[in-house]
């Protein structure tokens, strides 16, 4: 298929199911987890399929000698999982009226779960009795027709984007408790994409979903393919989540993506489940900001809180407070810590924090500090607003290198103004532009040749595009802005900057603001150009009638003074 194709596949597939949801009465938080076991249930049918006969061969071949083995055995080596008859997607759509569809679905997840130890207890099951309503009882048979408009012939790669694609609307329907467990797949992506992962161990300490353990994936199968190698990948995942409804998703999700992994339920802040300290190649994570609740004696000891130092508040507590729990007075800075001693001696990290962090004073400057001058910290980006569903609080990304070349100084990009519009309170960025931020990461550390080597791959878009002009200014964006496909400083977007030195970090306070250093800070009012057109038509509109009503105002007060000179009144 097309990435047009899949494209137009997840919105009808989504369409589809939002008006079945709405015809259920149920509420998206109720709807996400059948809707995505069923995902799940046509992928887990799908790959098998590809597998079937090679399984029954291997089966009947050794059936009755001293090699044999149970059908269930064979099929987890082969093909990762046992997907037993009464499981089969055909089998259960098939079913005849009078069946109890819910149970026979919930039959199923079970019989999976059974050979499935990774998955024992995550597939959803009683979910499936809430679906059909008293006005529709065949609501949950349309859910299943409507998954098996996925083509058999797909890709797992794409039944995996699918289900992130699933996952990002249900967390824009679901407000604030769909952010807990869905960052932005281009976000991820952008991050990824600077981190430039090969293979190794990865660990996200606020998992979520696992979204950042699926764009790791994607992005080393499609390197491994692009240079011809073996597209099997040697990654593995470690998650830490405290919400168990979340561990699920994950789990699922990294079946789904056929990513070998380990999802743990457990808060971060107090235990460390994975000992990351100093054992991972790559660490991502969305952790949530600014918390103030962490008990700072369950924390200071903690090794891979303290190297740097552990945010305290630095006045003693009044008698009155004395006796209350002392809390860390604000947990950014334990993730950031967590990050940077996590790594190995050539590890390299990503994560997403407020803006704040860049800036913060007290013991959470020392511990910047600390973290500055150690050499740790390879870049920060400011992104745009509106970015994430459920957080309008402004972000920054951190990149950690521990064996960076040059320790003394850290790239600084500003991104504010580099966005697509979703729609008036949703901004993405689009694959050009993900491509295009991440070059300069790869100017920076010398690497001119894939500087034209995306030039090389727009003009190749551009010759079989309807489009020319779309490809040609991502081609001009480049050009202008690095014509000897050389890492340059840019005012307004990026900028390399020293510790030491004249306008130096250590002079700007070791703030790790961009906008300190990439300097010309345009004003943000979070608007495009069409919809600052529209607001100020609005506004002209509104001073029109404003005008109008003062006119007509105007006319009567006359009449009425008048009157009263006249002494009519």
């Amino acid at each position: 298929m097309t990435n047009e194709e899949i494209k137009k596949l997840k919105a009808r597939l989504w369409q589809t199911a939002d008006q079945l949801r709405a015809g259920s009465g149920l509420k998206s938080t109720q709807y996400s987890a059948p809707i995505l076991g069923l995902i799940f249930l046509r992928f887990a049918d799908s790959k098998y399929s590809k597998y079937e006969n090679e399984i029954n061969e291997e089966y009947i071949k050794f059936k009755g000698t001293r090699s044999e083995k149970e059908i269930h055995e064979i099929a987890t080596i082969k093909c990762g999982f046992y997907l037993p008859d009464n499981a089969r997607f055909d089998k259960i759509l098939n079913l005849p009226e009078e069946e109890n569809l819910a149970l026979k679905i919930k039959e199923a997840m079970i019989e999976i779960e059974k050979y499935s130890p990774d998955l024992e207890g995550v597939l959803p099951k009683d979910e499936y009795y809430t679906i059909n309503s008293s006005e529709d009882k065949t609501l949950l048979k349309k859910l299943l027709k409507n998954f098996k408009d996925i083509p058999d012939d797909i890709s797992i790669d794409i039944f995996g984007e699918i289900y992130e694609y699933f996952l990002g609307e249900f967390a824009l329907s679901e407000g604030q408790g769909g952010g807990e467990f869905f960052t932005p797949s281009t976000v991820v992506r952008y991050m990824v994409e600077v981190l430039a992962p090969t293979e190794g161990k990865i660990l996200d300490p606020a998992c979520g979903s696992g979204g950042m353990f699926v764009q790791t994936a994607h992005y080393i199968a499609n390197h491994k393919y692009k240079h011809g190698e073996n597209s099997e990948i040697n990654l593995r995942a470690y998650g830490v989540e405290k919400t168990s409804e979340t561990v699920k998703l994950a789990k699922m999700n990294l079946a789904l993506n056929n990513i070998r992994g380990e999802i743990i339920e457990a808060n971060s802040y107090y235990s460390d489940p994975h000992n990351s300290y100093g054992a991972f190649d790559y660490v991502m994570a969305n952790p949530p900001f600014n918390v103030d609740e962490v008990e700072l004696d369950l924390v200071k000891s903690q090794k891979r809180f303290n190297e740097y130092g552990v945010p305290q508040n630095k006045t003693k507590s009044s008698k009155k407070n004395r006796d209350k729990t002392e809390k860390v007075p604000n947990a950014n800075y334990l993730w950031i810590n967590q990050f940077a001693t996590a790594l190995k001696p050539n590890g390299r990290a990503a994560l997403v924090m407020a803006n704040s962090a860049s800036d913060s004073g007290n013991s959470e400057k020392d511990v910047r500090i600390k973290l500055i001058e150690s050499g740790i910290i390879s870049q920060m980006v400011t992104l745009p607003t509106n970015m994430f569903n459920t957080v309008t609080l402004p972000a920054t990304l951190w990149f950690f290198n521990k064996s960076k070349p040059k320790e003394d100084e850290i790239l600084f990009i500003d991104a504010r103004n580099i966005f697509t519009v979703v729609d008036r309170s949703h901004r993405k960025f689009s694959d050009e532009q993900i491509k295009n931020l991440s070059i300069i990461s790869r100017l920076y550390e010398g690497k001119s040749d894939e500087f034209y080597e995306l030039l090389d791959e727009y003009n190749k878009k551009m010759d079989c595009s309807k489009d020319k002009q779309y490809w040609q200014e991502n081609i001009n964006w480049l050009i202008e802005r690095f014509p000897d496909g050389k890492y340059r400083d840019i005012v307004g977007l990026c900028k390399v900057a020293s510790i030491e030195g004249e306008d130096g970090i250590k002079d700007q306070n070791y703030s790790l603001n961009p906008g300190r250093y990439v300097g010309v800070l345009i004003e943000d009012d979070g608007l495009t150009e069409e919809e600052f057109k529209q607001e100020l038509k609005a506004l002209n509109d509104e001073l029109n009638q404003l005008n109008t009503n003062a006119l007509e105002l105007e006319k009567r007060i006359a009449i009425h003074l008048s009157l009263l000179v006249s002494g009519d009144e």
